[in-house]
């Protein structure tokens, strides 16, 4: 038995230091690691371990309202409840796919193209799944809440506009943030799935109408289910604005237009406030408020008509003769006009070439041209003043520049000269040339309200307004100029006018709609109506003789009226596409004065009464009510 032990072989002491010392090593390490745990990790995994029971739900911000100028509602929002996918849930999505496509009535593959849509989008964020759902889709999401812990309902605020695309193209429509949008810095505090101003009002004020977003901290059991709430942040709404648009001149503008195409825009020339605008065809921004349908786009997208444009500030067209009374303020301001005298016999030779004119006016001066709208006089006009100086009192007026009204997308349109034959065309500019833009033809293109601005300028003694549908009260001033930077424009400006041919320009104006003018079916007895008519061509007579004549080839009908003739507080501009005469437009633009008129009369009216009444307040005499104005 002893002779066993002494066999057996001793640890030697230099391998028993060696195992403490890894027996302390690996010891040493543990401890490390756990310290690091338990004590540098322990704020991050504590985040970590809420976040396995805390779920963050957003709380959109509801945009603000619009209101026209008097605070009557024009948008308004509605309730609604949205079906939102949240990806924290350890669940496999491809197996309950089958189950949310008949749940939320979605096709299977329309949910994968979303999850596709949002695969770079961080894990925390809800994709929107289904906007403005049914009674019986929220039903089924309740139901369905231990199988489908993913999905969550959220109750937003939605667009509502008004019927019939009335105010459509000013207003706007809201949509989902594009993946071109995202790339662009305007959009840098967006995310996908954010709804975003796309047109107009909504566009260009996106900023101001959309508020801050909130969030909710609630509490989820093991299936995901909300069981309380742990915090939130309230959202802040956006901004509420007050437009400068008269809903009531608004309804005699849309009234005016109805089944035809162009455009309508009525301003207030004192202050650049639009007034009225109008377009058609229209579209119905209720059908961008929620998810828009690939059918209805394609009914809008492919229409020959361009029901999405904004005509008023979007349709480049030749003015035709309404451009005649830019040409007598540059005739007379040139003093060419005053002592030219034309015997007008159906038209006259200019550069060679005969030039027509729609009648026979015999002999013609500065006091009946406008009135007659005579080519002819127009034509030598032109001859005598040169391309260059006709440019000169154009642009001076605004024509061949963007306004700066603050919508998106505004046209300049084209004020033709040399210098700018040569820089587009190449091409020299031939003296021919400009007996056309004489009369409102060849390359010249405007917009109505490029128009209605520089008309209604010249009636204001050569002062123009800086056009705008958004008072500027309304704003900050680091957003009005912000807002102004975005759209410039030829801005607020004077011109030079004389008082004699103002008031010559004015006269002429009024004469137009006189027993004589033009626009003599478009008079009205008891008010001050001025303006100024225009027949477009569409084509050249060369090309029309070689096509089928049909309502296409019909040429534009133009008009730009004002009341009073002299600073007129309101001014508007028609077009009426393949509308064929100047005067229908200006029974169209009749309407409209007709109705602002009316509107300004009786509140004329009603003051009167105010002021009776304060009086007989002040005086405790009721007998003073029998000295109300008769009438009234």
């Amino acid at each position: 038995m002893e002779s066993n032990i002494s066999r057996e072989e001793k640890l030697s002491p230099t391998k028993l230091h060696m195992t403490q010392y890894v027996v302390a090593a690996v010891m040493f390490v543990l401890g490390i690691g756990l310290w690091r745990l338990q004590v540098l990790g322990a704020t991050n995994y504590r985040v970590l371990a809420e976040q396995n029971r805390i779920r963050k739900v957003p709380v959109l911000a509801p945009r603000g309202k619009i209101f026209d100028r008097e605070g009557r509602i024009i948008v308004d929002n509605y309730p609604s409840v949205s079906c939102y996918l949240v990806r924290d849930q350890q669940q496999k999505l491809e197996a309950d796919l089958p189950l949310i496509s008949s749940g939320l009535h979605i096709p299977v593959e329309q949910i994968q193209g979303i999850l596709k849509h949002f695969q770079y989008a961080p894990k925390y964020q809800p994709i929107p799944l289904k906007v403005d759902i049914t009674p019986d889709e929220q039903a089924f999401i309740e139901a369905h809440r231990n199988e489908l812990p993913e999905l969550e309902t959220l109750d937003e605020q939605r667009r509502l506009y008004p019927k019939n695309g009335f105010l459509a193209h000013l207003i706007g429509y809201v949509g989902e943030v594009s993946e071109n949008d995202l790339n662009n810095d305007k959009y840098a505090a967006y995310s996908p799935g954010d709804e975003v101003g796309k047109s107009g009002v909504e566009e260009t004020y996106d900023s101001v109408l959309r508020g801050v977003d909130g969030s909710r901290d609630v509490i989820v059991n093991s299936h995901g289910k909300e069981v309380g709430v742990a915090g939130q942040e309230l959202a802040t709404p956006g901004k509420d604005l007050r437009l400068t648009i008269d809903l009531d001149v608004q309804r005699a503008a849309e009234k005016a237009l109805e089944g035809k195409q162009g455009a309508v825009v009525a301003m207030d020339p004192h202050t650049g406030e639009i007034l009225a605008m109008a377009s058609r065809p229209t579209f119905d921004p209720n059908e961008f408020a929620v998810r828009l349908t690939k059918a209805y786009w394609n009914s809008i997208n492919t229409n020959p008509d361009h029901p999405m444009m904004n005509k008023t500030i979007q349709a480049q067209l030749a003015p035709g003769s309404t451009f005649k009374v830019i040409m007598t303020l540059a005739g007379l301001q040139e003093n060419v006009a005053q002592d030219m005298h034309v015997f007008c016999n159906g038209g006259g030779v200019f550069f060679g070439q005969f030039h027509a004119c729609d009648k026979h006016h015999g002999a013609v001066d500065i006091h009946n041209a406008l009135p007659y709208s005579c080519d002819t006089f127009y034509y030598t006009l032109a001859a005598k003043l040169g391309i260059d100086t006709i440019a000169r009192y154009g642009s001076e007026v605004g024509i061949g520049q963007k306004t700066g009204v603050d919508l998106p997308d505004e046209q300049a349109g084209i004020m033709p000269s040399q210098e700018w034959k040569l820089k587009t065309q190449h091409q020299p500019w031939y003296a021919g040339e400009v007996v056309s833009v004489g009369i409102g033809q060849g390359a010249l293109e405007v917009t109505p309200l490029q128009l209605a601005r520089a008309i209604g300028g010249i009636a204001s003694g050569g002062v123009l307004q800086r056009p705008h549908v958004v008072f500027g009260d309304e704003l900050t001033p680091d957003e009005l100029s912000a807002i102004q930077s975005t759209y410039p424009g030829s801005g607020n400006k004077t011109i030079p006018l004389t008082a004699a041919n103002w008031q010559l320009i004015t006269d002429d104006l009024a004469n137009v709609t006189g027993p004589s003018g033009t626009a003599a079916a478009a008079h009205m007895a008891d008010v001050d109506f001025a303006g100024k008519t225009g027949t477009a061509q569409v084509m050249s007579h060369a090309a029309l003789a070689k096509t089928n004549k049909g309502h296409d080839t019909e040429p534009n009908a133009w008009f730009v009226g004002m009341a009073p003739r002299r600073n007129p507080d309101i001014v508007v501009a028609v077009l009426w596409e393949h509308g064929v005469w100047g005067q229908y437009s200006a029974k169209l633009a009749a309407q409209v004065i007709d109705a602002f008129v009316t509107k300004q009369r009786a509140k004329a009216g009603n003051l009167m009464k105010v002021a009776a009444n304060t009086k007989v307040e002040e005086t405790q005499q009721p007998v003073a009510k029998k000295e109300e104005p008769a009438g009234q």
